[in-house]
């Protein structure tokens, strides 16, 4: 395996590239609001599709990757609900919360996995986002639902985009394709392919120009405890599961990358849709990818 630093280290690179180019508004901060669409519905969609349309897929063991990995989301999402009244937070800042302490940064997953394991390293991160997507999705939704933020018309607005959500579209087609052995034929696997190589470093480009320094300011209970979940308690407990679980080296990187993941710069759109507290959401986002930097590498040398 490539040094944990000499894989990682470009890849913040390239978000705190995105940080500057932020907040320096270049070339103007429309572009990069219409440059995350395409990433989200184009290109990250078409590196999905890619990968787990050709995939060994047999090489990954995906029921003991998913009790790792949904298992630890579980847990510590239901650990949330159960110390609620005690963080002392309304429920819009509650939902805040709950999404940093569960959502992940899929760009920095994929290419962290890619960049220490290289292709088999990207296949099991792409069944890593197959599964993890649609849970997480459906427990942040449900948080929403369950916390009183949103009405009815809104819970049917976030029915149909989950449904329409291009990650789980792209995973499910890919997965089709490699089952039905159609695969990508022709001149269609060589167009995916060029499509998915931009996704990773656009991608952790646009994470980057997302971040918003300011909301570092916020400090409170809420911000504590989600991070506290996040860099640190999920990654230990996918450490200790992986570890009963018996993954093989690759497997056991992979989930523990993706369990010590940032949350996504998504769950800032989330939260400003869905009645969350959108501030706090900036902090959490902000906070956790800075902080990632330093407990990533952690996290896998621990292991490596």
């Amino acid at each position: 395996m490539e040094s944990i630093t000499g894989a990682l280290g470009p890849l913040f690179l390239l978000i705190l590239l995105g940080a500057a180019m932020g907040y320096g508004r270049w070339p103007h901060l429309d572009f990069w609001a219409q440059m995350e669409r395409f990433i989200y519905f184009v290109l990250f969609p078409a590196m999905l599709v890619g990968t787990l349309a050709t995939a060994d897929v047999s090489q990954v063991p995906v029921g003991r990757l998913a009790l790792a990995l949904l298992g630890a989301m579980a847990l510590f999402g239901l650990v949330l609900w159960h110390f609620r009244a005690w963080l002392q937070l309304s429920p819009a800042a509650f939902t805040s919360v709950f999404q940093g302490a569960v959502r992940f940064n899929t760009y920095v997953g994929v290419a962290g996995a890619a960049a220490l394991h290289g292709p088999l390293g990207a296949t099991t991160a792409a069944v890593a986002v197959a599964l993890m997507v649609p849970v997480v999705n459906v427990m942040c939704v449900a948080s929403f639902v369950a916390a009183g933020t949103l009405g009815r018309a809104s819970l049917g607005k976030s029915a149909l985009a989950l449904a329409k959500n291009p990650l789980i579209l792209a995973c499910l087609a890919g997965i089709g394709l490699n089952l039905s052995g159609v695969g990508l034929p022709g001149w269609s696997e060589d167009t995916v392919t060029l499509l998915g190589r931009a996704a990773l470093p656009l991608g952790l480009v646009a994470v980057g120009v997302a971040l918003k320094p300011m909301a570092l300011l916020r400090i409170d209970r809420g911000v504590i405890a989600t991070n506290a979940i996040k860099l640190l308690c999920m990654p230990a407990c996918v450490l200790l599961l992986v570890w009963l679980l018996g993954l093989d080296p690759v497997s056991r990187d992979v989930a523990l990358l993706f369990a010590a993941l940032p949350t996504a710069t998504s769950a800032y759109i989330l939260a400003r849709q869905l009645g969350g507290d959108a501030e706090l959401m900036a902090a959490i986002i902000t906070g956790q990818t800075l902080l990632a930097m330093l407990t990533l590498p952690f996290w896998l040398k621990l292991v490596g």
